[in-house]
Protein backbone atom coordinates (compact mmCIF):
# COMPACT_ATOMS: atom_id res chain seq x y z
CA UNK A 1 0.00 0.00 0.00
CA UNK A 2 0.92 3.48 -0.83
CA UNK A 3 0.58 6.17 2.10
CA UNK A 4 1.23 9.75 1.57
CA UNK A 5 0.60 12.32 4.74
CA UNK A 6 0.66 15.98 4.48
CA UNK A 7 3.14 16.11 1.37
CA UNK A 8 4.72 19.10 0.61
CA UNK A 9 7.24 19.68 -1.99
CA UNK A 10 9.01 23.52 -3.26
CA UNK A 11 11.57 24.41 -5.58
CA UNK A 12 12.94 27.38 -4.64
CA UNK A 13 10.52 29.60 -3.36
CA UNK A 14 7.73 27.87 -5.84
CA UNK A 15 5.60 25.66 -3.56
CA UNK A 16 4.45 22.61 -6.07
CA UNK A 17 2.55 20.70 -3.61
CA UNK A 18 1.16 21.31 0.27
CA UNK A 19 -0.14 19.45 2.93
CA UNK A 20 -1.33 16.53 0.20
CA UNK A 21 -2.56 13.19 1.88
CA UNK A 22 -3.20 10.04 -0.11
CA UNK A 23 -4.01 6.58 0.01
CA UNK A 24 -3.51 3.94 -3.09
CA UNK A 25 -4.58 0.17 -2.02
CA UNK A 26 -2.57 -2.91 -3.21
CA UNK A 27 -3.51 -3.92 -6.22
CA UNK A 28 -5.28 -0.78 -7.44
CA UNK A 29 -5.00 1.17 -11.06
CA UNK A 30 -4.98 4.73 -10.08
CA UNK A 31 -5.34 7.89 -12.04
CA UNK A 32 -3.56 10.66 -11.17
CA UNK A 33 -5.64 13.57 -13.17
CA UNK A 34 -4.72 17.36 -13.16
CA UNK A 35 -4.29 20.39 -15.65
CA UNK A 36 -0.81 21.34 -16.89
CA UNK A 37 1.25 22.41 -14.22
CA UNK A 38 -0.69 20.70 -11.12
CA UNK A 39 2.37 18.91 -10.09
CA UNK A 40 1.66 15.51 -11.09
CA UNK A 41 5.18 15.04 -11.97
CA UNK A 42 6.26 16.17 -9.17
CA UNK A 43 3.86 13.50 -7.26
CA UNK A 44 5.24 10.38 -9.17
CA UNK A 45 9.26 11.31 -8.02
CA UNK A 46 8.35 11.86 -4.40
CA UNK A 47 6.50 8.43 -4.35
CA UNK A 48 9.72 6.86 -6.17
CA UNK A 49 12.03 8.49 -4.07
CA UNK A 50 13.63 10.47 -6.54
CA UNK A 51 13.11 13.76 -4.86
CA UNK A 52 12.88 14.81 -1.27
CA UNK A 53 10.03 16.34 0.71
CA UNK A 54 10.46 19.39 3.11
CA UNK A 55 7.66 18.20 4.84
CA UNK A 56 5.47 14.65 5.56
CA UNK A 57 6.23 11.10 4.14
CA UNK A 58 5.92 8.75 1.01
CA UNK A 59 5.06 5.51 3.17
CA UNK A 60 5.48 2.22 0.73
CA UNK A 61 4.43 -1.04 2.74
CA UNK A 62 4.79 0.86 6.15
CA UNK A 63 8.12 1.93 4.96
CA UNK A 64 9.48 5.43 4.18
CA UNK A 65 10.79 5.05 0.26
CA UNK A 66 13.00 8.19 0.09
CA UNK A 67 16.63 6.37 0.75
CA UNK A 68 15.35 3.21 0.55
CA UNK A 69 16.85 0.73 -1.55
CA UNK A 70 14.87 -2.23 -0.67
CA UNK A 71 11.61 -0.15 -0.69
CA UNK A 72 12.26 1.77 -4.50
CA UNK A 73 13.36 -1.79 -5.52
CA UNK A 74 9.86 -2.73 -5.88
CA UNK A 75 8.77 0.24 -7.48
CA UNK A 76 9.12 1.19 -11.33
CA UNK A 77 8.78 5.26 -12.61
CA UNK A 78 8.49 5.23 -16.08
CA UNK A 79 9.10 9.50 -16.76
CA UNK A 80 7.76 11.21 -19.53
CA UNK A 81 11.08 11.67 -20.86
CA UNK A 82 13.52 8.39 -19.57
CA UNK A 83 17.05 8.94 -19.37
CA UNK A 84 19.58 6.98 -21.60
CA UNK A 85 22.34 7.63 -23.36
CA UNK A 86 23.21 8.24 -26.54
CA UNK A 87 24.73 4.89 -27.70
CA UNK A 88 22.67 3.10 -25.80
CA UNK A 89 20.26 0.05 -27.97
CA UNK A 90 17.45 -2.06 -26.63
CA UNK A 91 19.28 -4.49 -26.09
CA UNK A 92 22.28 -3.22 -24.07
CA UNK A 93 19.99 -1.38 -21.84
CA UNK A 94 19.00 -5.27 -20.27
CA UNK A 95 22.39 -4.77 -18.91
CA UNK A 96 21.97 -1.22 -17.14
CA UNK A 97 18.65 -2.37 -15.69
CA UNK A 98 19.99 -5.77 -14.12
CA UNK A 99 21.82 -3.93 -11.76
CA UNK A 100 18.74 -2.63 -9.65
CA UNK A 101 16.10 -4.81 -11.12
CA UNK A 102 15.64 -8.78 -11.40
CA UNK A 103 13.33 -8.63 -14.67
CA UNK A 104 12.77 -11.42 -17.17
CA UNK A 105 14.86 -11.02 -19.70
CA UNK A 106 13.54 -13.75 -21.92
CA UNK A 107 9.98 -11.38 -21.82
CA UNK A 108 11.79 -7.97 -22.65
CA UNK A 109 13.24 -8.89 -25.96
CA UNK A 110 9.31 -11.02 -26.55
CA UNK A 111 7.79 -7.58 -26.19
CA UNK A 112 10.84 -5.64 -28.41
CA UNK A 113 9.68 -8.49 -31.19
CA UNK A 114 6.18 -7.89 -30.37
CA UNK A 115 6.38 -4.09 -31.08
CA UNK A 116 9.10 -4.77 -34.28
CA UNK A 117 11.70 -2.98 -32.72
CA UNK A 118 15.27 -2.88 -33.91
CA UNK A 119 17.47 -4.81 -31.07
CA UNK A 120 20.86 -3.25 -31.79
CA UNK A 121 20.10 -0.09 -33.08
CA UNK A 122 21.24 3.34 -30.54
CA UNK A 123 18.01 4.58 -29.64
CA UNK A 124 18.98 8.16 -30.01
CA UNK A 125 17.34 7.90 -33.57
CA UNK A 126 14.02 6.01 -32.75
CA UNK A 127 10.56 7.97 -32.74
CA UNK A 128 9.41 9.26 -29.33
CA UNK A 129 6.53 5.99 -29.67
CA UNK A 130 9.37 3.90 -30.24
CA UNK A 131 11.10 4.78 -27.48
CA UNK A 132 7.81 4.27 -24.79
CA UNK A 133 7.64 0.90 -26.45
CA UNK A 134 11.24 0.04 -25.20
CA UNK A 135 10.83 1.42 -21.67
CA UNK A 136 7.03 0.09 -21.38
CA UNK A 137 8.90 -3.88 -22.54
CA UNK A 138 11.37 -3.04 -19.73
CA UNK A 139 8.43 -1.97 -16.89
CA UNK A 140 6.60 -5.19 -18.22
CA UNK A 141 9.21 -7.38 -18.09
CA UNK A 142 10.21 -6.07 -14.49
CA UNK A 143 7.21 -6.87 -13.07
CA UNK A 144 7.23 -4.02 -10.12
CA UNK A 145 5.07 -3.94 -7.24
CA UNK A 146 4.55 -0.74 -7.83
CA UNK A 147 4.58 0.85 -11.07
CA UNK A 148 4.65 4.55 -11.80
CA UNK A 149 3.60 5.76 -15.30
CA UNK A 150 3.80 9.45 -16.12
CA UNK A 151 1.79 10.32 -19.77
CA UNK A 152 1.66 6.22 -20.24
CA UNK A 153 0.54 6.48 -23.66
CA UNK A 154 1.80 9.59 -25.15
CA UNK A 155 3.38 8.29 -28.33
CA UNK A 156 2.09 5.40 -28.69
CA UNK A 157 -0.42 4.21 -31.64
CA UNK A 158 -3.20 2.44 -31.26
CA UNK A 159 -2.47 -0.89 -31.23
CA UNK A 160 0.64 -0.28 -28.81
CA UNK A 161 -1.91 1.02 -26.63
CA UNK A 162 -3.73 -1.62 -26.65
CA UNK A 163 -1.17 -4.30 -26.38
CA UNK A 164 -0.09 -2.04 -23.26
CA UNK A 165 -3.48 -2.18 -21.43
CA UNK A 166 -3.84 -5.53 -21.59
CA UNK A 167 -0.17 -5.70 -20.10
CA UNK A 168 -1.26 -3.41 -17.74
CA UNK A 169 -4.01 -5.98 -16.48
CA UNK A 170 -2.57 -8.77 -16.52
CA UNK A 171 -0.01 -7.42 -14.45
CA UNK A 172 -2.60 -6.49 -11.77
CA UNK A 173 -4.09 -9.60 -12.00
CA UNK A 174 -1.06 -12.00 -11.67
CA UNK A 175 1.22 -9.90 -9.63
CA UNK A 176 -1.26 -7.74 -7.94
CA UNK A 177 1.05 -4.82 -9.13
CA UNK A 178 -0.17 -1.54 -7.60
CA UNK A 179 -0.46 1.49 -10.42
CA UNK A 180 -0.43 4.85 -10.72
CA UNK A 181 -0.97 6.23 -14.00
CA UNK A 182 -0.54 10.16 -15.31
CA UNK A 183 -1.97 10.35 -18.31
CA UNK A 184 -3.73 13.36 -20.59
CA UNK A 185 -5.96 10.48 -22.20
CA UNK A 186 -8.32 10.79 -19.79
CA UNK A 187 -10.41 8.20 -22.02
CA UNK A 188 -7.26 5.29 -21.95
CA UNK A 189 -7.89 5.85 -18.32
CA UNK A 190 -11.28 5.17 -17.61
CA UNK A 191 -10.77 2.03 -19.71
CA UNK A 192 -8.14 0.80 -16.91
CA UNK A 193 -8.66 2.77 -13.69
CA UNK A 194 -10.42 1.54 -10.56
CA UNK A 195 -10.11 5.00 -9.09
CA UNK A 196 -8.75 8.22 -9.40
CA UNK A 197 -7.11 11.83 -7.69
CA UNK A 198 -7.50 14.82 -9.46
CA UNK A 199 -4.35 17.00 -8.50
CA UNK A 200 -5.49 20.48 -8.14
CA UNK A 201 -4.49 23.53 -5.61
CA UNK A 202 -1.59 22.00 -4.47
CA UNK A 203 -3.52 18.69 -3.19
CA UNK A 204 -5.91 16.00 -4.04
CA UNK A 205 -8.82 18.30 -4.50
CA UNK A 206 -10.85 14.92 -5.41
CA UNK A 207 -10.48 11.35 -4.85
CA UNK A 208 -12.99 8.46 -5.59
CA UNK A 209 -13.92 5.77 -8.04
CA UNK A 210 -14.22 6.55 -11.57
CA UNK A 211 -17.67 4.71 -12.13
CA UNK A 212 -19.06 6.17 -8.65
CA UNK A 213 -18.04 9.46 -9.35
CA UNK A 214 -19.28 9.53 -12.79
CA UNK A 215 -22.41 8.20 -11.77
CA UNK A 216 -23.01 10.81 -9.31
CA UNK A 217 -23.41 14.03 -12.04
CA UNK A 218 -26.20 13.98 -15.17
CA UNK A 219 -26.19 15.72 -18.18
CA UNK A 220 -29.23 16.30 -20.14
CA UNK A 221 -30.20 18.42 -23.35
CA UNK A 222 -34.11 19.96 -22.79
CA UNK A 223 -35.88 21.23 -25.54
CA UNK A 224 -39.06 23.64 -25.37
CA UNK A 225 -41.63 25.20 -26.98
CA UNK A 226 -40.67 28.45 -25.71
CA UNK A 227 -37.37 28.91 -23.31
CA UNK A 228 -38.12 29.71 -19.85
CA UNK A 229 -36.48 33.22 -18.76
CA UNK A 230 -34.96 31.99 -15.74
CA UNK A 231 -35.07 27.95 -14.08
CA UNK A 232 -35.64 27.85 -10.59
CA UNK A 233 -35.11 25.23 -7.77
CA UNK A 234 -32.16 23.61 -9.70
CA UNK A 235 -28.72 23.93 -8.58
CA UNK A 236 -26.83 23.50 -12.05
CA UNK A 237 -23.52 22.83 -12.67
CA UNK A 238 -23.47 23.77 -16.15
CA UNK A 239 -26.03 25.64 -17.90
CA UNK A 240 -25.75 26.35 -22.06
CA UNK A 241 -28.65 27.63 -24.02
CA UNK A 242 -28.67 26.74 -27.32
CA UNK A 243 -31.90 28.03 -29.16
CA UNK A 244 -34.92 26.90 -27.67
CA UNK A 245 -32.78 23.77 -26.61
CA UNK A 246 -30.55 24.42 -23.15
CA UNK A 247 -27.97 21.86 -22.42
CA UNK A 248 -27.21 20.75 -18.09
CA UNK A 249 -25.44 19.14 -15.75
CA UNK A 250 -26.90 18.50 -12.90
CA UNK A 251 -26.49 16.18 -9.30
CA UNK A 252 -30.39 15.07 -9.79
CA UNK A 253 -30.88 11.40 -11.67
CA UNK A 254 -33.28 11.51 -14.24
CA UNK A 255 -36.59 11.42 -12.31
CA UNK A 256 -35.53 14.12 -9.64
CA UNK A 257 -34.84 16.02 -12.55
CA UNK A 258 -38.03 15.66 -14.41
CA UNK A 259 -40.06 16.15 -11.29
CA UNK A 260 -38.21 20.02 -11.17
CA UNK A 261 -37.92 20.63 -14.74
CA UNK A 262 -41.71 19.90 -15.40
CA UNK A 263 -43.41 23.04 -14.06
CA UNK A 264 -41.63 24.71 -17.33
CA UNK A 265 -43.56 22.07 -19.34
CA UNK A 266 -40.53 20.99 -21.66
CA UNK A 267 -41.06 19.14 -25.18
CA UNK A 268 -37.93 16.93 -24.28
CA UNK A 269 -35.49 15.44 -22.14
CA UNK A 270 -32.65 13.69 -23.28
CA UNK A 271 -29.93 11.90 -21.23
CA UNK A 272 -26.81 12.46 -22.27
CA UNK A 273 -23.80 9.95 -21.15
CA UNK A 274 -20.80 11.55 -19.63
CA UNK A 275 -17.40 10.47 -19.88
CA UNK A 276 -14.36 10.64 -17.36
CA UNK A 277 -12.89 13.39 -19.66
CA UNK A 278 -16.09 15.47 -19.14
CA UNK A 279 -16.31 14.28 -15.20
CA UNK A 280 -12.49 15.96 -15.09
CA UNK A 281 -13.57 19.02 -16.73
CA UNK A 282 -16.84 19.59 -14.56
CA UNK A 283 -13.99 18.89 -11.54
CA UNK A 284 -11.94 21.82 -12.89
CA UNK A 285 -14.32 24.21 -13.77
CA UNK A 286 -15.87 23.78 -10.07
CA UNK A 287 -12.62 24.91 -8.56
CA UNK A 288 -10.84 27.18 -11.23
CA UNK A 289 -7.95 26.56 -13.68
CA UNK A 290 -4.61 26.67 -12.46
CA UNK A 291 -1.57 27.69 -15.37
CA UNK A 292 1.15 27.31 -13.86
CA UNK A 293 4.19 25.05 -15.69
CA UNK A 294 4.41 21.59 -14.12
CA UNK A 295 7.18 20.43 -12.54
Amino acid sequence: MIEIKNLSKSFGSKQVLKDLNLKIEEGKVFGLVGINGSGKSTLLRLISGIYKSEKGSVIVDNEEVYENEAVKAKIFFLPDEPYYENSTTPKSIIDLYKNYYDFDEKEYLDYINHFKLPLNKTMKNFSKGMKRQVFISLALAIKPKYLLLDEAFDGLDPLARLAFRKALAGLVEDKKTTIIISSHSLRELEDICDSYGLLDNMSISSFGDIDESISKVHKYQVAFKELPKEIEGINFIRYVENGRVVEVIVEEDYEQFEEKIKQYNPLLIDEIAIDFEELFIIEVERRGYLNEKDN
